[in-house]
């Protein structure tokens, strides 16, 4: 067993408050100083890691009670956390959202108990004096809530605004003002239908995360945040799980800019298994990589490069005589657009794909799916037996058009939060499996073993 290191939990009172500007500008200044600084995000976020990844100049990790359990949360954030100085956790949402309305399951506050995580609560300010007191009681107060260390009072007045803020909390014997950020202050994120769009150093460049941590140094004090991560309680972390012996498969993974939504200890559940991650591009390369056994297609932004995607034949020709060649694929969210006839844009605009699917996906103007999803086997597949249950989340944009028969077989029975059916899905004929969930199965390791097994009896 091994003592978890510092760490502090950056929660918000609901979306939109700034939680996200606010943990980049403490990791950001943080690492500035020297500190290796382990970031991490609660929920089923994709796009929020990569801007955290970015800030601490190494990998995020998603933490997620509801989707991993309780125990590999732990499990995950002491192998993480192994060779870091602190660990800045970027909450999801306000903090008690998450798995339904009636429980606090997934929730940022859930992370933060489970891990005994100090919180820096971030407010909207804006138009609130005494009344932010009423409002961080409640947080401080309410449901078995973890330990609020302090609050950061996003959109904030005057400095007479922010004495009075700091007034109304130790007037009411509450946690401390840590911090008071003006309106306008931080730098703005790009973004796109999904929320943030994903982070790399064109989109945002050091200038741009340096500039948010100026902006948290000057109304925020880093060392104030950095005492709080210290002071977390002493945590045994359970003992990492043994590495499965044995060589794994040639797996190839699209990675590009229309392909990244991948959970980072998903891929390195299947490394720890021997296998070898090919990654490829379905926009630049011509092929799957030579020697693949398998082939797993994200999620992404398909159709921001539909039309680039549609004009590379000689790699759409290839991933088709894959997918006919009997090996393992697994295409999801995005991928599964990847695999169907066409992509119809907003306009009207029609794309074709590999068409392996037996229909075609649209864009809508709306969302069209959001929740967390419990997906069990009504048949055999590349992720278990008949019979077995794993979690995951629906996010997207895009609906199926046309039947999906031809001979194709639909082996999940899905239920989102709150036990709502929603129906079949997970596309399956031969050894090629497609669906919009987007599973997390690093937490259950058969599931990697049984892919693993897949691939190797070919």
């Amino acid at each position: 067993m091994t003592k978890m290191c510092p760490r502090v939990m950056i929660a918000g009172t609901q979306s939109g408050v700034g939680k996200t500007s606010v943990a980049l500008g403490l990791v950001r200044a943080l690492a500035r100083r020297g500190l290796r600084v382990q970031a991490f995000k609660v929920g089923p976020d994709f796009l929020d890691p990569t801007y955290l990844a970015l800030a601490a100049g190494r990998t995020c990790y998603n933490l997620d009670t509801w989707m991993m359990g309780e125990e590999y949360v732990c499990e995950l954030f002491a192998r993480a956390t192994a060779d870091a100085d602190v660990a800045v956790i970027e909450g999801v949402m306000g903090m008690y959202d998450g798995y339904d309305p009636c429980s606090s399951d997934g929730s940022t506050a859930h992370v933060a108990r489970r891990l005994q995580a100090p919180v820096l609560l971030v407010c909207n300010s804006h138009g609130a004096a005494r009344s932010l007191g009423a409002t961080v009681k409640g947080f401080a107060e309410f449901e078995a809530a973890p330990g609020v260390a302090g609050v950061i009072a996003n959109n904030c007045g005057s400095g007479r605004h922010r004495r009075m803020l700091a007034d109304a909390l130790s007037g009411a014997g509450l946690p401390p003002l840590v911090g008071a950020v003006p309106r306008g202050t931080f730098p703005r994120l790009p973004s796109r239908h999904l929320g943030l769009v994903t982070a790399n150093a064109t989109e945002v460049p050091d200038e741009m995360l340096n500039a948010l941590a100026d902006a948290f140094e000057s109304n925020v004090d880093p060392d104030a945040a950095l005492r709080i991560a210290r002071s977390a309680a002493p945590v045994d972390a359970p003992p990492s799980r043994p590495k499965a012996p044995g060589e794994g498969a040639r797996i190839a993974i699209a990675r590009d800019d229309a392909f990244h939504f991948y959970y980072a200890d998903n891929l390195e559940a299947l490394e720890e298994r021997g296998c070898e991650l090919m990654p490829f591009s379905p926009l630049s390369d011509r092929h799957v990589p030579q020697g693949a056994q398998a082939l797993y297609i994200g999620g992404g932004y398909p159709e921001e490069h539909a039309r680039a995607l549609s004009s590379n034949g000689d790699m759409l020709q290839s991933v088709r005589e894959f997918c006919q060649s009997g090996r393992p694929v697994y295409a999801e969210c995005g991928g599964l657009m990847y695999l169907a006839g066409h992509v119809e844009a907003k306009d009207g605009g029609r794309f074709p794909m590999a068409g392996v699917l037996p229909f075609a996906t649209r864009m809508l103007p709306r969302l069209r799916s959001l929740g967390y999803v419990a997906v069990t086997l009504t048949d055999d597949s590349l992720w278990g037996r008949k019979g077995s249950v794993g979690r995951g989340h629906e996010f997207h944009y895009s609906e199926m058009i046309g039947p999906a028969d031809d001979g194709w077989d639909e082996v999940y029975a899905k239920k989102f939060s709150r036990g709502r059916p929603s129906g079949s899905g997970g596309y399956r004929k031969g050894n090629v499996l497609a669906s919009y969930v987007h599973l997390h199965f690093a937490s259950r390791p058969e599931v990697a073993d049984y892919l693993v097994t897949k691939c190797k009896e070919l």
